[in-house]
């Protein structure tokens, strides 16, 4: 692969420009001529710019965040890198943590997130290679692609929602497939959801979620990457969840809503060296947890950043309205500080007990469950929030109403709070709106509790999986034999 003219990590200003790449967006029924200037998409892609500069504003976010290519010299994303000692995997989620701080907890799917997945797709390369020859060196052919242009990628792991009592064996509309083989690649017909990110990256990865595979259809699966203006390829947008204009105010919705997408494949063509597993849904099945090796460690990290910032806004919002005094606040806000507590420490935990895998390298002990408690815990984090803030995260005034003179009087009279002014309160509120209301905030939960797959055949397969053999072998001694305490209760006859 020649790799001559890469400069690694990108700027702001390279990002922004990069997107004007020709590529059919459709937003509300129109198509996006360019993604970094419309409005409704522009405030995203400037906090992305903004994120991807702030690496070079300072000696220590650069060390923390970069670190350099030995094939190239370029600077590269520390998420990309293949961890072998304590030190560098260490290093590694010190970058993760960089992210996720810088972001709030609130990019589920930062950079930081899917190039972790291709450094797994690289650990699981001997399987691929094994499977069809060549793939494995593709793979790895591929990170160092991604690592020395600082690619922002997506993934599309779900089929169509379209009738789930039905296979794609019956209907393959149900799933992406390939309708003809050429010497140089396939082509590929079909849809995937939901893309997180599209319109913001270059590429999108699709490896199978093992749906499909379980299923027992083979043909349908399918890993590769493309670049997001390949010939073929349609991304339809969600409806956007700022409102710049709006006379509100959406800080957290505006700058962070990543955006979710179908992607329809109108017979695009994949080359052979972009296709990395095709056909053998048993490796699909073994190859899921391999690929997400580190990236779901980065998960748990944006996850504790999201709680502590949420916690930090529920304290604050307390404090404003006087309750922060109460015990039964308290105690509320304790069990927010008890959740981040609990994350912290098993972050740690997971990398402590980290384990060599069998690609050869260093990842963080298995954490699913984990995963899947985050899922369901965000439910109850956004229910506290809202108990705390109450009414107030319903009604308050907007940056117009505060700035007009005959209403300015009115609030400051009625809408201040606890040694805080009307202004500071009605920012720190819409956070909390933003938080726990708003369909920003839904969005939010309804995508931590989606993102590590279905919690409960997440949780299916963990009991499949779990040896509890030692523990077994102690209960069944304790139940074979007549209880001893049991024979010396008894009453002499």
């Amino acid at each position: 692969m020649d790799l001559s003219g890469t400069t690694g990590a990108m700027t702001g200003a390279r990002f922004v420009e990069s997107l004007n790449d020709g590529r059919e967006v459709w937003l509300d029924g129109q198509r996006i001529d360019n993604v970094a200037e419309h409005p409704a998409l522009a405030p995203t892609v400037n906090e992305f710019a903004r994120l991807l500069d702030l690496r070079f504003a300072s000696e220590e976010a650069r060390d923390r965040t970069l670190f350099t290519s030995p094939e190239t010299g370029n600077p590269v994303s520390y998420a990309y890198s293949l961890p072998t000692t304590r030190e560098q995997l260490r290093r590694k989620f010190a970058a993760s943590e960089w992210w996720m701080a810088e972001s709030l907890g609130q990019l589920g799917r930062s950079p930081d997130f899917m190039s972790n997945v291709v450094a797994g797709l690289v650990d699981y390369a001997d399987e691929l290679e094994a499977a069809r020859p060549g793939a494995g060196a593709h793979a790895r052919d591929y990170r160092r692609y991604a690592m020395e242009n600082d690619l922002v990628l997506t993934h599309a792991l779900g089929d169509p929602q379209i009738d789930r009592s039905r296979s794609a064996l019956e209907d393959p509309d149900l799933a992406l497939r390939v309708v003809e083989e050429r010497d140089g690649g396939v082509v590929l017909r079909g849809a995937k959801q939901l893309a997180t990110l599209a319109p913001f990256s270059h590429e999108v990865l699709v490896y199978l979620n093992g749906v499909t595979a379980a299923r027992g259809a083979d043909a349908f699966v399918l890993w590769f990457a493309l670049p997001l203006n390949a010939p073929g390829l349609k991304t339809l947008l969600r409806e956007p969840l700022g409102r710049s204009g709006s006379g509100y105010s959406y800080p957290l919705g505006n700058a962070y809503d990543e955006q979710d997408a179908m992607l329809f494949f109108d017979d695009v063509f994949v080359p052979w060296e972009r296709l990395f597993l095709y056909g053998d849904s048993l490796r699909a099945m073994r190859g899921l947890g391999r690929v997400n090796a580190w990236s779901l460690h980065s998960t748990h990290i944006r996850f504790l950043h999201r709680i502590k910032f949420l916690t930090s806004v529920a304290k604050k919002m307390a404090r404003a309205i006087g309750v922060d005094a109460f015990r039964g606040i308290q105690e509320q806000l304790g069990e927010l500080v008890s959740y981040v507590q609990t994350v912290e420490l098993a972050i740690a935990g997971a990398e402590a007990s980290c384990y060599v895998t069998d690609g050869g390298h260093l990842a963080p002990a298995h954490s699913n469950g984990l995963g899947f408690w985050s899922a369901d815990l965000s439910r109850q984090l956004v229910q506290i929030m809202r108990q705390i803030g109450a009414s107030g995260l319903i009604m308050q005034p907007t940056e117009a109403d505060l700035a007009h003179p005959d209403l300015r009087p009115w609030l400051d009279k009625y809408m201040y709070g606890h040694d805080i002014a009307a202004d500071e309160k009605a920012r720190l509120f819409r956070l909390g709106w933003e938080l726990s209301a708003s369909s920003f905030g839904m969005r939010q939960e309804l995508y931590e509790y989606l993102h590590r797959g279905d919690p409960g055949a997440g949780r299916t397969r963990m009991l499949r999986q779990y040896d509890t053999s030692d523990m077994d072998a102690r209960v069944d001694a304790l139940i074979c034999a007549p209880s001893t305490d049991h024979e010396a209760t008894q009453e002499p006859t």
